[in-house]
């Protein structure tokens, strides 16, 4: 069973995208300094700084330009300075795997594999990720650590991997399964088989799914997950000029 989380890896927690950019996943990042960092485009669209105070703000807007759009993932946001608009602001559940999860067992299947996915299987992932939403997903989001996929027939039917990544935690994301294989226990699968390997590394393993997701949440707590805090995504512009 894993260690209780400590209060060095809360701070981690409370700001993961900062730790991953800023630390494991560095490689992946576009940034104006060290006030502010983003994924590259192709990877993801997750905005991160160290601390939302008023050059935090300027150097994400700056990072975003004119145009951007600004995503922040991370609790008590509070509200968009002024220049900026907001978008949307989605309350989400950070769940953490500190518990034993249970083993979870999909029903027989025939002709069913689990394999580790990579850039042959891009194409197919972005069309699984397409049908079912699990969350973003681009091409080159493969690459910020393992996928695990289920394949039927030589389809790809489920899919579950790793996104945000910072020292001693990592975010299981994009669980997601084919409308015509679900209800069979692929998702809790290959979210079990997610968290074992990060603990193989000695990680935590956690994932975030919106508050009122309760089918979502149940499955996770049967797997050992425990809801530690909320949090908030947050999309924010540059506010247009209004015309004189």
């Amino acid at each position: 069973m894993a260690a209780a989380v400590s209060g060095d890896l809360n701070a981690v927690l409370d700001n993961l995208p900062w730790h991953a950019l800023s630390g494991p996943q560095a490689s992946f990042t576009e940034n104006l300094g060290t006030r502010a960092y983003r994924y590259r485009r192709p990877v993801g669209l997750f905005f991160a700084c160290e601390s939302l105070d008023t050059d935090g703000w300027a150097a994400l807007t700056e990072l975003a330009g004119p145009k951007g759009t600004i995503v922040l993932f991370q609790p008590d946001i509070g509200p968009v300075p002024e220049g900026l608009n907001e978008l949307g602001r989605f309350p989400t559940w950070q769940m953490v795997a500190d518990g034993l999860p249970t083993t979870a067992v999909p029903r027989s299947l025939s002709g069913v594999e689990v394999v580790q996915l990579g850039t042959d299987d891009v194409d197919e992932m972005l069309a699984l990720t397409a049908l079912t939403q699990p969350g973003p997903f681009f091409p080159e989001t493969h690459q910020l650590g393992t996928y695990l996929g289920v394949r039927a027939g030589g389809r790809l039917v489920a899919m579950a991997g790793e996104r945000l990544r910072a020292a001693g935690a990592a975010e299981i994301s994009a669980v997601c399964t084919h409308p015509d294989y679900q209800r069979r226990g692929l998702g809790a699968a290959l979210t079990a088989a997610m968290v074992e390997v990060i603990r193989a590394r000695g990680d935590l393993a956690l994932l975030h799914v919106v508050k009122t997701n309760a089918n979502a949440i149940r499955v996770y707590e049967q797997l050992g997950f425990r809801i530690r805090r909320e949090l908030e995504a947050l999309a924010a512009r540059a506010a247009t000029p209004s015309p004189l």
